[in-house]
């Protein structure tokens, strides 16, 4: 493994030995490292809500002063015996979050927030996602996860609900990644091994440690599969470091660099509904034959500044992304075809971008008036390419270039917030917001006759206004109205139906408009819950109406209406157990929607929209006995469409899903050891965990494993002891 990454290891040291160095060389007090009071000593105590820091609205404030629905997950819940895998592991204890793992990692996993990015059939989209307060989303709205281990991830902070007052294009929900960089000793290595069915291994070498003024991590991983379907194996190698420089008592400075690169991950395909029934984990034989697959290399850089005092806090952030994708599709090129013959696109983008934050209060008081502003600007610079390919390659003559395209993406977003507690027990919040997105396309094809050449420009305002009342430790309810906009993607943009460069001119910008009532309380040390109620309308949805062979076409679909109920609660049940539900109702529907069918119109109106479940819970069990450890989670999904005509009903989940995982920790000299083990779909149901939308020929069932395993090894070394 350390052969493998030996070139990435050395150029990331080297970025951060310099200033660790530098901070050794001087006496100094100890890093201030940042603490979460919600963090206490005995981790089956339900959090404390009022005691919980949140920063993903910008401003820290606690979560009974925030006018939006908001999840946490800290660090006990993401250590122990999980796989780490994917975000479906983290997420679905946080209700109005659904998460279809695909087990396609030429796909990635679907994220549903509220129905917000519920349509994507690739990356997430409708949903912000922040790493250390660094955006992960490019300015078309499209967010990934590529330099996200969750075996780095420290905490995850979720707000449900339309913020585009906070993060503008694409804020139907935000996602915030905290990475871990704690270590109590100056020198902290650890190994984590992995190892389970389908050839599923995980490999994690991970270093933490401070020195005067500093604290900095350094993180290693490769992941490979086979995958439980045909024609579904993969492999992955991230690399994270971080270092955070303490420069005065109201300064840090923060330094990161990641790396992450796909070298292979092969695309099964969906499944149709008889394929599914003959053999569920069965592959598209046209995937095959074309060699479906997606190739990924990206790396990132940022650096963030942040002061705070007693009147004035600012902060300020710069980062520089680098992506390149080689994606063989199944999707048949204009012209002659055969069985082998599919589209090659291939894609480098760069990626520069600057957030600047700042914020007065004039009293210097916690609930004296706050006003905050900023600005948040953007610019991706893409080359695209399509080729005809056979056999997921140009590998005969005819295979010869059939698009090529310079893309340029360029956001700016400057808002202003405001917050005030006029009496204790009661927080006002009020913000507003202007983004404007430039989309130019530069066509260097010209084989075809015709110059794709062009531009657009959409822009929008949106603004939120919310109050929390914090009645009593058992009642704390809140009211938010909010704003969301969502551009097209630049992917959606070039979907043409007609196969021609250049953006797509019929395809707009949608609007959401949320209406949301909450409330949030504890009862003694025994029980926590959050319930919100929601209404959100979409005018304008962008919505894929057809796909074909792994190519999606999109339009605007007219008008969309998502209610929904969540519920979260968290138990002390004893003093070695404890318990937690989240629990999601929703009806997510069309308003208004007419497709073209030849020489008719077809009326969707009232039809529910496909890819989302009407319900789905998720309960969960934490036992803890000395040194062992026994967690349990069952989920159950109801039934959902893959289509948006609703014809195509996929089942639920039937008896549910059951992952149980059990660990011990000990120690050995100075060796910790923390051996697990874990079996996921203990009840071997067999499911269908995400479906392709709308899927040509009625491929669109794409299926989860049945009872399967994993076993590893998590140990580390105590320098000092």
């Amino acid at each position: 493994m350390l052969t493998r990454w030996r070139g990435t290891l050395l150029a990331m040291a080297g970025a951060l030995a310099a200033p660790v160095a530098a901070g050794a060389q001087r006496p100094a007090p100890p890093a201030r490292a940042a603490t979460d009071s919600a963090q206490v000593a005995d981790s089956l105590a339900p959090r404390r809500l009022d005691a919980t820091t949140i920063t993903v609205t910008r401003t820290p404030s606690a979560v009974t002063r925030a006018p939006w629905a908001i999840g946490v997950v800290d660090k006990a819940s993401l250590a122990g015996a999980l796989a780490t895998l994917g975000i479906d592991e983290a997420l679905p204890a946080i209700p109005g979050v659904f998460v279809a793992n695909r087990y396609n990692y030429a796909l990635d996993q679907r994220l549903s927030i509220r129905g917000a990015g519920a349509r994507a059939n690739f990356g997430l989209r409708g949903v912000k996602v922040l790493l250390d307060g660094i955006p992960q989303s490019s300015p078309d709205g499209q967010s990934q996860l590529t330099n996200v281990d969750l075996g780095d991830v420290s905490r995850v902070e979720v707000l449900r609900g339309s913020a585009s007052t906070l993060y503008g294009n694409g804020s139907g929900g935000v996602i915030a990644f905290t990475s871990d960089l704690s270590s109590p000793e100056p020198f902290t290595p650890t190994a984590r091994v992995t190892a389970g069915a389908f050839g599923m291994r995980k490999e994690q070498l991970r270093t933490a440690g401070r020195a005067g003024d500093w604290v900095g991590a350094l993180s290693l991983s490769r992941t490979t599969t086979d995958g439980f379907r045909q024609y579904s194996g993969a492999e992955l190698r991230q690399a994270m470091a971080g270092a955070d420089w303490s420069a005065s008592d109201a300064t840090t400075v923060q330094f990161r660099a990641s790396a992450a690169a796909t070298p292979f991950a092969q695309n099964p395909g969906a499944l149709t509904f008889a394929e599914y029934a003959a053999n569920r984990d069965s592959a598209a034989a046209t995937n095959i034959a074309r060699g479906a697959s997606r190739t990924v290399s990206q790396t990132q850089f940022s650096v963030r500044a942040a002061h705070v005092e007693r009147t004035f806090d600012w902060s300020v952030a710069a980062y520089l992304q680098r992506r390149l994708v080689d994606n063989p599709l199944a999707t048949p090129p204009p012209g002659t075809g055969g069985a082998r013959v599919g589209t090659l696109s291939g894609l480098g983008r760069w990626i520069e971008g600057l957030r600047l934050d700042a914020a007065w209060t004039p009293c210097g008081c916690s609930d004296g008036p706050r006003l905050s502003a900023g600005l948040d600007a953007q610019r991706s610079d893409d080359r695209r390419r399509n080729w005809r390919a056979t056999g997921g390659h140009p590998s005969v003559p005819t295979d010869t270039l059939l698009l090529d395209q310079r893309e340029l993406v360029g956001s700016l977003g400057p808002f202003a917030l405001a917050t005030w507690s006029p009496v204790p027990a009661v927080t006002l919040s009020a913000g507003a917001r202007w983004d404007q997105i430039t989309f130019d396309v530069h066509d260097h094809f010209l084989a075809d006759g015709a110059d794709n050449s062009g531009s657009r420009t959409m822009s929008a305002a949106s603004g939120h206004a919310g109050a929390t009342w914090a009645l009593h430790d058992a009642f704390a309810p809140y009211v938010n109205v909010s704003t969301a906009f969502e551009t097209p993607t630049t992917t959606e943009l070039n979907s043409r139906p007609d196969g021609l460069g250049g953006f797509n001119q019929d395809l707009g910008p949608q609007t959401v408009h949320t209406v949301e009532v909450g409330a949030r309380g504890r009862f003694g040390d025994a029980v926590t819950y959050t319930l919100s109620l929601f209404r959100a309308q979409a005018t304008g949805a962008i919505v894929q109406y057809l796909e074909t062979n792994g190519r999606a076409w999109f339009r605007n679909a007219g008008e969309t209406r998502n209610d929904g109920l969540e519920l979260g609660v968290e138990a002390r049940l004893a003093p070695w157990l404890a318990a937690t539900a989240a629990w999601t109702e929703s009806d997510y529907r069309f308003v208004r929607y007419r497709v073209p069918n030849a020489a008719k119109t077809d009326t969707l109106d009232g039809k529910r929209e496909a890819g989302v479940p009407g319900r789905f819970v998720r309960l969960g069990l934490r036992a803890r006995w000395g040194a062992w450890t026994l967690d349990a989670d069952h989920s159950t999904a109801a039934s959902l469409f893959a289509d948006d005509r609703n014809t195509q009903p996929v089942d639920g989940w039937g008896r549910g899903v059951l992952d149980v995982r059990a660990a011990w920790s000990g120690e050995f000299a100075r060796l910790q050891f923390h051996p697990f083990v874990a079996v996921d779909n203990l009840l071997d149901t067999p499911y269908v965990a995400s479906v392709t939308l709308n899927g040509a020929q009625g491929r669109v069932l794409e299926p989860a494993p049945l009872r399967n395993w994993y076993l590893g090894m998590d140990v580390g070394w105590h320098v000092a002891k």
